[in-house]
């Protein structure tokens, strides 16, 4: 049985954490403007930060009969209904996903404003 140290699973988690926010970066021509209103951004239900300008993109996206489904590495994603925020007034204009860098799921959607 192989025993690691505290010390070396810090570290090792540290390190893995790192890795995946270094892949984490703003989508290219991101407006820098926007990025108080991506921090804004809490999850339904929760009130915990769904989404930095880091993990949030603006995707295609759909309403089908059972919700919303974004277009995300070329396929058709069911977004989860409690993860969809409604009546969030949205200055990009284009549906916005935000994802978690490390495993992809989704924390919250945006549709193109709804007014």
């Amino acid at each position: 049985m192989l025993r690691l140290s505290g010390a070396v699973l810090w570290f090792a988690s540290f390190a893995v954490l790192g890795i995946a926010a270094s892949n984490a970066a703003p989508p290219e021509n991101a407006d820098p403007a926007l990025h108080g209103w991506f921090e804004s951004l809490k999850q339904p239900g929760s009130g915990v930060s769904c989404c930095s300008i880091a993990d949030c993109r603006p995707v295609e996206y759909r309403l089908v009969a059972d919700g919303y489904e974004a277009f995300i590495d070329a396929n058709w994603v069911r977004i989860p209904d409690d993860k969809v925020l409604h009546g969030t007034s949205n200055p990009v204009a284009r549906g916005i996903a935000c994802r978690s860098p490390i495993s992809g799921t989704i924390l919250c959607f945006i549709p193109a404003s709804e007014t």
